[in-house]
């Protein structure tokens, strides 16, 4: 019974760490020591009546058991109350090793405890799976009022989360306003520039310190849009698009009139180059659905030019976010490296060419043409 006792207290310790609960892990771990203490001197008075050794120890679990009765009145009831009845229980075993431990006294503390242990750990089971509290735990009696938000330095830009529609409309708005926003794709986060904006397009370059020579790709929601600008594409590439689209893989192909149907408007030549344009559509739901709000996006990369990519919202905000309008938050990347960049432009006649090898392996890539281009 001692040693079930003991382990269960342990466990409960390692759980509470487990979730963060330091104070309750703290608790429980300091539980089971006097829990085990409790039962070791009943065995070795038992055994060999040699209880001294305990004194002190019970004297030590006195003062610090003291100090988790404190902090256990700012937490609830029931966790207040056991610290409460494991301070009895320590008197008893002060009694115990001074040999004026009353049977009857111990048969209380050790009724209470029961009791108690039994409706937490019946609350907090009933509490967790059914998701209320059903079974109260009581109240903190005492309340410290914390002032850490007070002493965080405020956003420097509009951050929302992206699991919420009015926190994708934020953004939204923005861009369609011509801000420039820090967003999440499939691979890393992007700096965002709606194509209907070629000031806000140039604002990107400024923001990065990109050199102007480098391109901006577009993103755009599904492949259904691009079939609409009825782009002089052949067969061939299509069917290679369709095996690519949505993923990390980007696509350089002939620039045209065609992108303006596409709704590029007045970005048209401030994304690509003269010639050729990278268009990828990204596998994010968050992303795609904000460029059904947006119309196509100018993307790039949200970090410093020449630095490495941006893999959480927090590395966006605290590198770019005193330039940018808006940050879409939406926690860690799905990859640690950008896209994959394939030149398709001489598609039929020699094939593609790898222009950067991102998340999807060079190797992939080529395998996947090969498939294509022999059906």
């Amino acid at each position: 019974l001692i040693l079930i006792g003991g382990f269960v207290q342990l466990l409960a310790g390692f759980l509470a760490f487990r979730k963060y609960d330091h104070l309750g892990g703290a608790a429980f771990l300091t539980f089971a020591a006097l829990w085990s203490s409790y039962g070791a001197t009943k065995v070795l008075s038992a055994a060999a009546g040699h209880t001294e050794g305990f004194t002190a120890g019970s004297v030590a679990f006195l003062v610090l058991n003291a100090f988790l009765i404190i902090l256990a009145s700012s937490f609830n009831v029931v966790l207040l109350c056991l610290t409460l009845a494991m301070e009895l229980l320590t008197v008893c075993v002060l009694l115990f090793t001074l040999e004026n431990l009353p049977l009857p006294f111990e048969i209380v503390v050790l009724s209470i405890i029961s009791v108690i242990c039994f409706y937490g750990a019946t609350a907090s089971l009933t509490n967790c799976m059914f998701g209320k509290d059903l079974l109260m735990m009581g109240p903190p009696l005492l309340t410290v009022q914390s002032s850490r938000k007070d002493r965080e330095d405020p956003l420097p830009c509009v951050c929302p989360k992206s699991h919420l529609t009015s926190g994708l409309r934020t953004i939204a708005e923005l861009l369609n306003t011509g801000a420039v926003c820090g967003v999440p794709t499939d691979t890393v986060y992007a700096l965002a520039a709606s194509c209907k904006h070629p000031q806000a397009i140039e604002k990107v370059y400024r923001i990065k310190d990109r050199p102007q020579e480098k391109p901006i790709c577009i993103f755009i929601s599904n492949l259904e849009q691009l079939r609409a600008a009825a782009p002089p594409i052949s067969p061939l590439l299509w069917e290679f698009m369709e095996n690519v689209y949505p993923g990390g893989i980007g696509c350089i192909i002939q620039k045209g009139e065609w992108l303006k149907k596409l709704g590029v408007g007045a970005g048209y030549s401030r994304v690509g180059t003269q010639d050729s344009i990278m268009i990828r559509v990204p596998d994010l739901t968050v992303l795609v659905h904000l460029i059904d709000m947006t119309g196509p996006l100018a993307i790039t990369s949200a970090n410093p030019s020449g630095e490495a990519d941006s893999t959480h919202h927090d590395m966006v905000i605290s590198r770019l976010g005193h330039k940018l309008e808006g940050v879409l938050c939406d926690g860690e990347s799905d990859e640690v490296v950008a896209s994959t960049v394939v030149n398709c432009t001489k598609i039929d006649e020699s094939g593609i060419t790898i222009v950067r090898e991102g998340c999807i392996p060079a190797g992939k890539v080529m395998q996947i043409f090969e498939r294509v281009k022999n059906r």
